[in-house]
C-alpha cells in the first residue's frame, strides 16, 4: 500500500502503518526528521519546490528528481506499506504516489489508478510537472497526465487548507 500524507502527520502515518520505506518531496528540507523506525537507505528525500515551471529561487522538480523516485521504489520490497509526504500532502505527494503505482504496476490502467487516488482523496491535486516526467521516464506515451487531467483540481469546498488528510492506495 501507499500512504500519501503531510510533513505533519508523517511520523503518526509511519507509526500506524508499519512503513519501512519513506519519500520526502520537500524544499526546506531542514523541517524534516526522519522516523526513527525508517533506516536512511529507505528513505528517498527530494529537494523540490511545489511549482508547475522554472522560477528563480525555487527548485523545480526536474526528470532527476522522477528518475530517483523511481530507482528507490523499484527496491522497495512492498512488504510493509510505503509512505510518500509532501508539506501539505496535496501535490507534490500526490503526482509521486501515482508515479510509484504506475511504476510497480506497468499492466494497470493510468485511468485506474488516477480514479482510485480521487476516490480516496478529494483534495488530491498531483503535481503535472512532476506526472509528465513519470509519464516519460515509463513511457506511459501521456496517458498519466491525461488521468491526472481527467480527475481535475482537487476539491477544497471553497475554503483554503492548510493539509490533506492522510489516505492510502491500494495496490
Amino acid at each position: 500500500m501507499i500512504h500519501v500524507c503531510s510533513l505533519s502527520r508523517l511520523h503518526n502515518v509511519v507509526e500506524t502503518t508499519g512503513a519501512e520505506h519513506v519519500v520526502t518531496l520537500i524544499r526546506d528540507t531542514s523541517r524534516v526528521t526522519r522516523p526513527r523506525s525508517i533506516l536512511e537507505e529507505n528513505h528517498l528525500i527530494l529537494s523540490i519546490d511545489d511549482i508547475e515551471d522554472e522560477l528563480e529561487g525555487m527548485v523545480a522538480p526536474a526528470e532527476t528528481h522522477v528518475a530517483d523516485l523511481l530507482t528507490f521504489v523499484q527496491r522497495w520490497q512492498r512488504a510493509k506499506p510505503i509512505v510518500v509526504h509532501c508539506f501539505a500532502g496535496i501535490s507534490r505527494s500526490t503526482a509521486a504516489a501515482f508515479i510509484t503505482a504506475c511504476a510497480i504496476q506497468p499492466e494497470r490502467d493510468e485511468r485506474e489508478i488516477a480514479r482510485a487516488i480521487r476516490d480516496a482523496s478529494v483534495t488530491a491535486q498531483p503535481n503535472p510537472r512532476i506526472v509528465a516526467f513519470g509519464d516519460k521516464l515509463l513511457g506511459r506515451q501521456g496517458r498519466m497526465v491525461d488521468a491526472v487531467r481527467a480527475i481535475g483540481k482537487g476539491s477544497f469546498g471553497g475554503a483554503w487548507i492548510e493539509e490533506a488528510e492522510p489516505f492510502v492506495i491500494k495496490i
